[in-house]
């Protein structure tokens, strides 16, 4: 059997040794716990967060003047994508997943973590993502009735 040298037994004894103290003095972040509480989670949160990521969190922007390193150096807690913004002419489903996925990727960097909110004006169904079903929004309302209904005005009443 080879004999190891001694400077690579210290030198990996010594590696583990940093291995072993770095994981010892990581903190435990009760917030990042799902066994906690949700009241327990909230408030470690909250006591870690500086007024400028309280700030950050409780500020929505617009979609058009976001990028993943803004909601990163601003801490944003919400995007909008208000009527008719949309990440490009044409934007298929994928270009909104990949778009999303940037501004999340900014907002997890952050030193807490904390996700961001995506909100978008769908009122009238989809109709910014390309080639998505729309569903007029008199339908939609009627949808949600028990029974016949009629159009009149724009507004839905029971057929009589």
């Amino acid at each position: 059997m080879a004999k190891v040298p001694m400077f690579l037994l210290v030198g990996i004894f010594l590696l583990l040794l940093n291995c072993w103290v770095g994981m010892a003095e990581a903190e435990y972040l009760k917030y990042k716990d799902p066994k906690q509480s949700l009241n327990v989670r909230i408030k470690d949160l909250m006591s870690r967060m500086t007024l400028q990521e309280k700030i950050g969190q409780m500020t929505q922007i617009d979609r058009s003047v976001a990028s993943a390193d803004v909601i990163n150096k601003y801490f944003i807690g919400s995007l909008l994508s208000g009527g008719g913004s949309v990440p490009k002419k044409q934007a298929s489903a994928e270009d909104w997943i990949d778009m999303v996925n940037d501004f999340q990727k900014g907002a997890l960097s952050t030193r807490l973590g904390i996700p961001m909110i995506y909100g978008i004006d769908a009122v009238h169904g989809h109709n910014n993502v390309y080639k998505a079903t729309i569903f007029p929004h008199n339908v939609g309302l009627g949808a949600t009735r028990n029974g016949p209904t009629l159009s009149i005005e724009g507004a839905l009443a029971p057929i009589i």
